[in-house]
């Protein structure tokens, strides 16, 4: 059974979403990809779900500046190069960026940035799959379902524990 709930962010409303074992997606409400109302399962009350008390509990800390990375299960549904994409997210440390050449070389040989880009803009799991770390190869922010206002939002607010210059991993 999936369920799911609001919360309200520094940014505006998210859903998290989970499988009552893991966290399954974490949206903005309206952003670019947001699943249908059907796809989302109930609606409950945070409280009402350890995973999704503690997804909550996390992403305020992190919008606190308390916390930098995630230690929640997180389990998004995708094509097997998606979750190897969205695994290559993960392993980007908070305040460094990379660019989608750099992701398709730890995916593997042959994988296009193009592609890497679409698996990227289809994380289901914003924030704890961290999506926003993402720039194009020059460092200009390009595509962040939540909007490029959020994306610069989000590197900023991780930027004061970037020790290297550039942040790229």
């Amino acid at each position: 059974m999936t369920y799911h709930a609001h919360t309200l962010t520094p940014l505006g409303e998210m859903i998290l979403a989970s499988n009552g074992q893991s966290l399954t997606g974490a949206w903005f409400t309206g952003q670019a990809h947001f699943p249908k109302q059907e796809d989302l399962g109930h609606r409950i009350e945070i409280g009402d779900c350890e995973v999704l008390t503690n997804a909550q509990a996390q992403l305020l800390e992190y919008f606190a500046g308390q916390r930098t990375s995630f230690d929640l299960p997180i389990d998004p549904s995708g094509s097997d190069f998606q979750l190897a994409v969205w695994a290559a997210l993960r392993e980007i440390p908070y305040g460094y960026t990379t660019t989608y050449g750099a992701i398709s070389k730890i995916v593997g040989p042959g994988a296009p940035a193009q592609a890497v880009g679409q698996a990227v803009g289809h994380n289901k799991v914003s924030i704890f799959i961290p999506c926003h770390r993402v720039v194009a190869s020059d460092g200009k922010l390009t595509g962040y379902a939540g909007g490029l206002e959020r994306k610069e939002f989000l590197l900023a607010l991780e930027e004061p524990s970037a020790e290297v210059e550039g942040r790229l991993f």
